[in-house]
């Protein structure tokens, strides 16, 4: 698909998804739109996250069933490096979850897989903006959110917690050195 129909084919699968038909507990439920930002994301091609976004086929079709039922997606299969410190980074993310939304430890692994992107967490997530991201952590990790109130950003924000629980005060996020806009991240703060 070339560049200039991936907004319009996005925006079509964004609407399928959140039109198809659910209970009304789930059609209120805050996750929604925002599974269905990162799901159209993958589908086409944006983000880095694997076809069934770091879940497992089981848990990922589980996952599609309860929030766009009968909804089938294309897919896009690709393979993500993995990370050494993935691990630490879902603990982080689980230690900060809202224990009421069962979802949120699903997408602690999709947050944590899409840390081994090489762009903005919202971007390897395949989310359309960052405003999205913030949502999804202060629907999933209110904590976390709450503590980011210098609005960093969310990769850098995630790795310096995650350092500042090992003790380690020169912590850079990975792939930073690669991304365009390094100077923004790593420059000074205002």
């Amino acid at each position: 698909m070339n560049a200039p129909d991936r907004p319009h084919y996005r925006r079509m699968l964004l609407d399928a998804l959140l039109a198809t038909p659910v209970a009304a507990v789930v059609a209120d439920d805050p996750e929604r739109p925002l599974l269905a930002s990162l799901l159209a994301g993958q589908a086409v091609g944006e983000g880095c996250l694997p076809a069934d976004l770091g879940l497992g086929e089981a848990v990922f079709k589980d996952l599609l069933d309860h929030y766009f039922p009968g909804f089938v997606l294309p897919r896009h299969p690709r393979q993500v490096d993995s990370i050494p410190e993935w691990t630490d980074l879902q603990q982080l993310l689980l230690d900060h979850r809202d224990r009421q939304r069962p979802t949120a430890t699903l997408v602690a692994n999709i947050v944590a897989t899409a840390c081994a992107g090489r762009d903005h967490l919202w971007q390897d997530l395949g989310l359309s903006n960052r405003d999205e991201l913030t949502q999804l952590m202060r629907t999933n990790f209110p904590s976390l959110a709450q503590a980011n109130s210098g609005d960093m950003k969310w990769k850098k924000f995630l790795y310096r917690q995650f350092c500042a629980q090992e003790g380690i005060y020169v912590c850079p996020a990975p792939s930073c050195g690669v991304c365009k806009d390094y100077a923004k991240c790593f420059g000074p703060e205002n």
